[in-house]
């Protein structure tokens, strides 16, 4: 019997009955799915009832649902409305202001340099799988709202990794500014070799391949063929130290805008492998949360880091909107959005874990901030603000 439950059948069925209850879960409470099946991870992980750890296995299908995630999202952008100034600005001030706050937060709360400069990098990250999904979900998509952002996001995760060399650097002793040139350099360098790339090989090869007789039959080798480009983004951007889902996403920007007979094909089959993978990715976030380690001093300290994650994205992304000339319930929406920190902020975490630079209290307590801010933005963004994003 245990050989059964360990298997890989009986673990993947598993994972998809926990997704399809968190859709239950979302309908029966009117939110996005994303927070149904998040609460639905909760409620079978170590937290509760302890059906599900965060093994290998779910850590590898959550990770392959980011990336499909991203991918499709990256499908209904255009790349163009990704790289603007007031973007930019946007995610520096988002990156600044928390990174800042969540220092002397720590400094104030009694921990020692090393584990401060790491809270204030985690708070850097922003997910932008979480929030684009909500707003794909409310078909919000392509509002200015949405682009900004997304935009926004893709350009806070370079600035996240530049802040996390930054910190090593800074916890070590080998700071220098080679190395933060070299990152820099690196993580642009990519973005800018993605598109061109993408517009100028991938594109055409797959304008090539739609032509051909063997597609005429097999239609569904275009799909496999931009799946298969997809996940080389997602590669490439690894070896630059970037996240894999920013690969993914210039990836799907990159062919949003090309003309393909069989273009559907691709675009459906894409939109099928998400909802399995990004389910189970969702479902993930739930079960990484352990809340039977958590002491009194924790919980304290997570509602407060909690508190000034969200505010600190607020003010430093929704201020810069505002003072560049959007309104204020868009500027409120774009701040609010760039809140969650999920994955990107756990990541941080884990690294700073595994060098013993923070304790294992102290990364409990950044995944934990990294669930609830991966929780609170959707419920916001669909009560307050869904039928306001013009």
């Amino acid at each position: 019997m245990e050989l059964i439950i360990q298997s890989t059948e009986f673990q993947m069925s598993l994972l998809m009955f926990v997704a399809l209850a968190g859709y239950l879960i979302a309908y029966r409470i009117n939110q996005s799915a994303v927070v149904g099946i998040i609460i639905a991870g909760i409620i079978v992980g170590p937290s509760l009832l302890n059906w599900i750890t965060y093994t290998d296995f779910v850590s590898s299908l959550a990770h392959l649902g980011a990336i499909v995630l991203l991918f499709t999202i990256g499908l209904e952008f255009n790349i163009s409305d990704i790289f603007k100034v007031k973007y930019f600005i946007i995610a520096l001030f988002g990156v600044i202001v928390p990174a800042v706050c969540g220092y002397f937060l720590a400094i104030v709360c009694g921990f020692d340099f090393k584990e401060a400069i790491f809270i204030g990098t985690a708070l850097t990250a922003t997910s932008i799988a979480l929030t684009a999904n909500v707003l794909r979900e409310m078909g919000k998509l392509q509002t200015t709202v949405a682009k900004a952002i997304i935009g926004a996001a893709v350009i806070d995760d370079v600035l996240a990794l530049l802040a996390l060399s930054v910190t090593e650097g800074m916890v070590t002793g080998d700071l220098s500014a080679t190395i933060i040139l070299v990152t820099t350099a690196k993580a642009i360098g990519f973005i800018i070799a993605g598109i061109l790339a993408g517009k100028f090989i991938f594109s055409k090869l797959l304008v090539r391949l739609d032509r051909m007789e063997m597609c005429k039959k097999f239609p569904e080798s275009i799909f496999i063929a931009t799946i298969m480009i997809a996940f080389l983004y997602a590669v490439a951007a690894r070896l630059v130290g970037l996240s894999a889902i920013v690969g993914s996403f210039l990836a799907g920007a990159s062919f949003a805008r090309v003309k393909l007979t069989h273009g559907h094909v691709f675009r459906e089959g894409a939109e099928h492998l998400q909802i399995i993978f990004a389910s189970i990715f969702f479902v993930s976030l739930g079960i990484i949360m352990d809340l039977r380690s958590v002491n009194t001093f924790v919980i304290w300290f997570v509602v407060v880091l909690i508190v000034v994650a969200l505010v600190t994205k607020l003010i430093g992304c929704g201020l810069p909107a505002f003072l560049q000339k959007m309104s204020l319930k868009d500027s409120l929406t774009i701040g609010i959005g760039m809140s969650p920190r999920a994955e990107v902020a756990m990541i941080i975490a884990l690294i700073g874990l595994d060098q013993n630079l923070i304790t294992q209290n102290t990364y409990t307590a950044l995944v934990i901030m990294s669930i609830v801010t991966a929780i609170i933005p959707p419920f916001i963004l669909r009560r307050w603000f869904a039928k306001q994003i013009k």
